[in-house]
């Protein structure tokens, strides 16, 4: 079965009750029966998993949602109005085109990156994708970047922001042009952290 990798959001429940909104590229197939989330082992949607929080995948084109999730500052302001699946009881984000709520099949923590196989076992759709837009490619591209900050040079990442901003200004309306603003002062106080 082919399986691609599609660039969303992921929402876990931590033990303290705490939505937890995640970037991910899970590798799913074009119909959407089955998902394969591989979060690295320090992380908290990796926590939550192990833990057998409900989970639930959002496919969006909210850049700047997706641009703080990837710099830990998903607020409840930018999180905005949820809900619970009923089959599953993960939190669902209604400013997302469409969700799938998972029923984890497989668990495999052998690696520093997990892999762990799911079912699609519920799905629903909010509203209709805006399209293809090259900010919106840029945007996300960016925020992968940010994601990498701990491991990547700093000075690749911001050639690879350099290379990203115009597609932004050309492209992107303000919303684009905020979030790729956002993953930039981000990547900038990243290279400024004492001990660097």
């Amino acid at each position: 079965m082919e399986r691609l990798v599609l660039e969303g959001l992921v929402t876990t429940i931590g033990a303290d009750g705490q939505v937890n909104v995640a970037p991910m590229g899970p590798l799913v197939d074009r119909q959407f029966r089955s998902v394969v989330l591989r979060p690295f082992q320090t992380s908290r949607t990796f926590e939550n998993l192990r833990r057998g929080s409900p989970v639930i995948v959002h496919v969006t084109d909210n850049v700047e949602l997706l641009a703080a999730a990837a710099i830990g500052a998903a607020t409840d302001a930018f999180i905005g109005p949820t809900t619970l699946c009923p089959l599953t009881g993960g939190v669902i984000l209604q400013n997302a085109c469409r969700w799938y709520a998972l029923q984890v099949t497989e668990f495999d923590a052998a690696a520093e990156r997990a892999t762990i196989a799911c079912d699609v076992v519920a799905a629903g759709r909010n509203r209709d994708f805006f399209g293809l837009n090259r900010s919106l490619h840029a945007v996300v591209e960016a925020a992968i970047l940010a994601t990498r900050v701990d491991f990547l040079p700093i000075s690749e990442i911001e050639a690879d922001l350099q290379r990203l901003q115009p597609l932004v200004q050309k492209t992107g309306g303000a919303a684009e042009q905020r979030a790729f603003q956002q993953i930039c002062d981000f990547v900038a106080a990243a290279q400024t952290k004492p001990g660097d």
